[in-house]
């Protein structure tokens, strides 16, 4: 037989994703491939395992876009059939963060600023989110996120936010002041920047792996998931805060 345990061989039917990412991860040249009673069936190079890798990354950008694989050349009708369906997921959880609003009509309309600076709240905490999700659906696909290291990136991930948080919290606190002539509206925008930041690094990386664990590609759907989370908290610890602070 081939097999020795001083280099490393693949079987013949091993997913050829997870033998490109052990080329990656070992720094391989090629590798033998047995069967299932350990004969040589063949070998691989790094050039097969590195075009592997970039068909894997291509579709990765694709799905974390929720388009798939589409090209130039795909029809209208497929584009549709393919996009329908996260665009419609969307549409749901952005209902749901629109619920949330609802809920402060009074809020709003006594407050107009409050209107002004919501897009801030929601797009800082978005863009967050979107940063530690893209990570983690990275580190998933190349198997360097597992269960024993999600702890320590999702507390990685949660403190990066919690200090980006705390300096834009200041920046916003500045200009909340600045701009209305309220130091309490300075300090409820602020509050909310901290929140959100942290739950969008905390829901960045939790998401995608919960996916993963009920068996939904994390590429593909932790976009609007992630969005929503960030929405919902941002708007009530926001207007949350306003209502009891400012009225």
């Amino acid at each position: 037989t081939i097999t020795e345990d001083s280099f490393r061989t693949f079987r013949v039917d091993e997913d050829e994703g997870v033998v490109a990412y052990a080329f990656n991860q070992y720094h391989l040249i090629s590798a033998p491939v047995v069967d299932a009673s350990g004969r040589l069936a063949g070998v691989i190079t790094i050039d097969d395992a590195m075009a592997v890798l970039d068909e894997e990354h291509e579709e990765d950008v694709f799905r974390l876009a929720g388009v798939g694989e589409e090209s130039l050349s795909t029809s209208t009708v497929t584009i549709v059939w393919r996009r329908f369906p996260w665009l419609a997921v969307n549409l749901v959880t952005s209902i749901i963060a629109s619920i949330v609003i609802a809920q402060f009509e009074d809020v709003l309309l006594a407050v107009v600023a409050l209107a002004v600076l919501m897009p801030i709240v929601a797009s800082m905490g978005g863009n967050a989110a979107t940063q530690s999700m893209t990570v983690a659906v990275r580190a998933l696909a190349k198997r360097d996120l597992t269960s024993s290291n999600a702890l320590r990136v999702i507390w990685r991930e949660s403190v990066a936010g919690f200090l980006n948080g705390g300096l834009f919290a200041v920046i916003m606190g500045v200009v909340g002041y600045v701009w209305f002539g309220s130091p309490l509206l300075g300090v409820v925008i602020g509050v909310a920047m901290i929140v959100n930041l942290v739950v969008a690094g905390f829901s960045g990386v939790l998401v995608p792996i919960a996916l993963e664990r009920v068996q939904v590609d994390p590429a593909l759907a932790s976009g609007s998931f992630v969005t929503t989370v960030t929405d919902v908290v941002g708007f009530f610890t926001f207007l949350g805060l306003a209502s009891l602070v400012l009225l």
